[in-house]
């Protein structure tokens, strides 16, 4: 295990800056986990961990060793592509013992580390089969496995689940989890997809156009973004976002007006006093909603779509005048409900608010 520290890390190519600047720290045995949309440098950051990358600028320090001029070989990392990059002529055993040869480390030992990660991978009946032999998941395993038989002080993901099935997705998150709790080491993860980041991480860093928007915990991340970037990017499907004008303020206690809503104002409690007026933007995660009739205000919405997935179903309202809603209902609420209108409840207690530059507007939570 080591830890992990950037400073100042920036990126350029030419002229273009990347990543102005990053500055973080991965602590001993974390798993952490980088998101964000395509482009944002979430991939680029770990190749600069791992030093495939050369750094522009700020320094890359690893079990308090800073990183610059180490080649990646010497950085005690490994490394687990998006594409499994192994030797088609070489067998499950090769592959996975090869940066041990390399090492020159004596037959006898190679086996034995290979045996023993291939038991905790479940590859042992595999270590004879050549990779056009294995599916998609097995080679994944075999790649997971060469790392593992390194002993890295630092493991490095670069979105390693992309290619494979939802199915396969599932059970490789569920291994790695394990693998997590059972090595004890630090791991850095690249994924888009939020249901891995939220699954596998310790902690998160959303990044965004090279910048880290937010980091925190899973729960940090989705109860209490920092922005609406954030709010919108981390949910599936995500937040709803409505337009509303500031209709009175007394102290901390502010009343709402949102189009399209029946039943009287919307009051929300600001966590600290702050003048606000004008229009101001309503968060609403799909779980928030409910069809039943409910005391308070409600929205009229004009369901188009109904995604029916069994035990749950999503209710797309994209033309509410207030903004597009995504509501999701348990399948015994939504099981009557198909397109057409009606009116949704809204618990407002658990409710965001953002300003219009984007920015969270603290709001005092009930216990």
């Amino acid at each position: 295990m080591a830890k992990v520290e950037l400073s100042g890390v920036s990126k350029k190519f030419g002229e273009k800056i990347i990543i102005p600047g990053v500055d973080l720290t991965v602590e001993h045995g974390e798993f952490l986990v980088f998101i964000g949309p395509s482009g944002c440098g979430k991939s680029t950051l770990l190749r600069m961990i791992c030093g495939l990358e050369p750094i522009s600028g700020g320094t890359v320090a690893i079990g308090g060793k800073p990183m610059r001029g180490v080649p990646p070989a010497n950085r005690g990392v490994a490394m687990v592509f998006q594409s499994y990059a192994l030797y088609p002529h070489k067998t499950v055993a090769e592959n996975m013992a090869f940066s041990l040869l390399m090492q020159g480390m004596p037959k006898a030992e190679r086996d034995k580390r290979v045996a023993a990660v291939a038991d905790t991978l479940q590859l042992g009946p595999l270590l004879g089969r050549l990779p056009k032999e294995l599916s998609g998941g097995q080679r994944q395993r075999v790649a997971i496995g060469r790392a593992i038989v390194r002993e890295p002080e630092v493991f490095l993901f670069d979105e390693p689940l992309s290619n494979l099935d939802a199915e396969l997705r599932v059970q490789m998150r569920l291994e790695l989890a394990k693998l997590h709790r059972s090595l004890g080491a630090t791991m850095i993860y690249v994924t888009h997809d939020q249901t891995e980041a939220m699954t596998l991480a310790d902690r998160i860093v959303v990044l965004r156009d090279g910048v880290i928007e937010q980091f925190g915990t899973p729960a940090q991340i989705y109860d209490a973004p920092c922005n609406r970037f954030v709010a919108g990017f981390m949910g599936s499907p995500k937040m709803s976002f409505l337009e509303a004008s500031v209709e009175r303020q007394d102290g901390t206690c502010l009343t709402l007006r949102i189009p399209g809503t029946i039943g009287g104002s919307v009051e929300l409690n600001l966590a600290q006093p702050m003048a606000l007026s004008g229009s101001v933007i309503v968060g609403i995660r799909p779980e928030h909603f409910n069809t039943h009739r409910t005391a308070g205000p409600r929205l009229q919405a004009d369901v188009e779509f109904v995604e029916r997935l069994g035990g749950e179903s999503f209710l797309h309202a994209p033309a509410h005048p207030a903004g597009a809603l995504v509501m999701r209902q348990g399948d015994e609420e939504a099981r009557s409900i198909g397109p057409g209108k009606c009116e949704v409840g809204v618990d407002w207690r658990r409710a965001h608010l953002f300003a219009r530059d984007g920015k969270t507007i603290p709001l005092k939570r009930e216990v």
